[in-house]
């Protein structure tokens, strides 16, 4: 069984962006993977400070 993807439609101004897009590529990644790479490294800072974030994110 295939897992669902969410999308999520983010907005930021050309300066971030050209500069997402240039560490993206510095990385060998697309901006998308650049972006999926970066949250990834958000959650799992995040759980290491306060612990597994529960199913479903509820509190």
């Amino acid at each position: 069984m295939e897992k669902e993807i969410k999308h999520i439609g983010l907005r930021v101004s050309p300066e971030v962006h050209e500069k997402l897009r240039y560490i993206a590529r510095y990385e060998g990644r697309t901006i998308n993977g650049q972006a999926h790479y970066l949250i990834l490294q958000c959650i799992r800072a995040f759980e290491k400070e306060h612990g597994p974030i529960p199913a479903g994110g509820e509190e």
